[in-house]
């Protein structure tokens, strides 16, 4: 093995110790930058230290650079991994910084490493934990019409009973228009209730009740066509990231990426 395909090795999967030292070592840092941003936002905290917070901050963004190029010079297709999903929050991830060097207020914006945080999916090889977040994507996925023809019927559900109870309670009770009395139905059906509006009327009580009650089925609805793809499917899947298209959804055992047919680490 080449020194170029251990530090790909090392650096895009977490299959190995010195992968997963990586990942954690990564994590800690993303946190130590967030927690910077958040204490350089205490007026107190700033004033007293801010030299030091920002020389801290530098030195976390060097990091984060040599990591975003470093991960450019090991993978096979750059372009691939640059415009990936990762590619450009890694991107987002140091970039702030810089920002503040033209643009005054631009580093609160260094609060988007957060995002990086998923990756803790891929640390430890937390197989069934992975393999759980695959399962229920693919559910979702599989259940998008379900869940899309579901929605639209509740919509229909909130225009008519907003519109209805804009005609029963009417300005005079705060229902001051039509799309005021849907955002009143969107609160009531998910049982949020803000209170802020509330229906006086004999009638619009009635209505209100029925709606509530109704609300607590509804949620469900949605719950239950998920959790039925979840257990029609199942996924294997481990931390393995194909070196020439970045595709990480392979079997435990697999020896090409099922993607392109190249051959994995």
């Amino acid at each position: 093995m080449t020194l170029k395909q251990k530090v790909y090795e090392v650096i895009f999967e977490a299959d190995t110790p010195k992968g997963k030292l990586f990942d954690v070592v990564l994590l800690v840092v993303i946190l130590l930058s967030i927690a910077l941003v958040m204490l350089e936002s205490v007026p107190s905290i700033n004033a007293d230290h801010r030299e030091a917070l920002r020389l801290m901050e530098w030195i976390i963004t060097i990091l984060f650079s040599a990591e975003y190029l470093l991960r450019i010079l090991v993978v096979q297709r750059p372009s691939k991994y640059i415009f990936s999903f990762y590619g450009i929050i890694d991107f987002l991830a140091v970039l702030p910084s810089y920002l503040t060097l033209f643009f005054v207020g631009s580093q609160s914006l260094v609060v988007i490493r957060a995002i990086r945080l998923i990756r803790v999916f891929r640390i430890l090889k937390l197989n069934r934990y992975t393999a759980a977040g695959n399962n229920l994507r693919r559910a979702l996925a599989q259940s998008r019409e379900k869940i899309f023809v579901f929605l639209f019927f509740v919509l229909n559900i909130i225009v008519i009973v907003g519109t209805l109870m804009y005609l029963i309670e009417g300005p005079e009770n705060g229902f001051t228009s039509i799309p005021t009395s849907i955002y009143w139905t969107i609160v009531t059906m998910t049982t949020v209730g803000y209170g802020d509006i509330s229906p006086q009327t004999p009638t619009g009580q009635m209505l209100a009740s029925a709606l509530m009650i109704a609300g607590y089925a509804i949620i469900a609805v949605p719950t239950g066509i998920v959790t039925a793809e979840m257990i029609r499917s199942s996924s294997k899947s481990n931390t393995q990231v194909c070196s020439h298209c970045l595709h990480d959804q392979h079997e435990n055992d697999a020896i090409f990426c099922k993607k392109c047919g190249k051959q994995l680490n």
